[in-house]
């Protein structure tokens, strides 16, 4: 991770949940929560408990103080190892999931299934993504950078019926995303 000032330069957090979270109700997690950028805008748009999973101990750390000093209780920050084990949440019990970053793991599928599983029917799952079309300020090597198509069809595979390309604007420059219903 670059330094957390340079990292928010990357993303209009606000604008970019707005266009791959359409219905921002209940409960939601995230995978890979980071510096919490986009952990923070969920719970100020969300009535839900937001789950914000990292295995990063120091980042975990850093969002609870921050959503602490913006007084977002429903913020529910965890050090945990999401790939190797569950979500960290029930089975059924999440109105969204948020995959940002992430899916260039050599084993996405099984990731997305669990995302599958923790979300309730009508339920979404977004995922972004850095773009290898263009040059981008950092993010994993273009070799490993997953293509939208390539997610979209990991998501088809992982159970997802429907699966919309979303344009992210001038908010997120460097990154594409898709939105996907249970």
């Amino acid at each position: 991770m670059p330094e957390e000032a340079l990292w928010a330069t990357f993303f209009d957090p606000e604008d970019a949940l707005d266009r791959l979270w359409p219905a921002p109700l209940g409960d939601a997690v995230e995978l890979g929560c980071g510096f919490g950028t986009f952990t923070l805008a969920a719970a100020r748009r969300s009535d839900g408990i937001i789950t914000a999973l990292d295995i990063d101990a120091e980042m975990v750390a850093a969002v609870r103080l921050k959503a602490q000093a913006q007084a977002l209780s429903r913020i529910r920050a965890l050090e945990h190892d999401f790939i190797a084990g569950d979500l960290a949440v029930a089975p059924g019990s999440q109105t969204h999931v948020m995959i940002y970053n992430l899916l260039h793991l050599e084993e996405p599928v099984p990731l997305l299934r669990k995302a599958y599983a923790a979300l309730e029917t009508g339920g979404t799952l977004s995922v972004m993504h850095w773009r290898s079309d263009v040059p981008t300020p950092r993010g994993p090597p273009l070799a490993i950078r997953p293509a939208p198509q390539a997610c979209a069809a990991w998501l088809t595979e992982a159970g997802f019926s429907r699966i919309e390309h979303v344009d992210l604007g001038s908010g997120c420059p460097y990154h594409y995303g898709l939105t996907a219903w249970r």
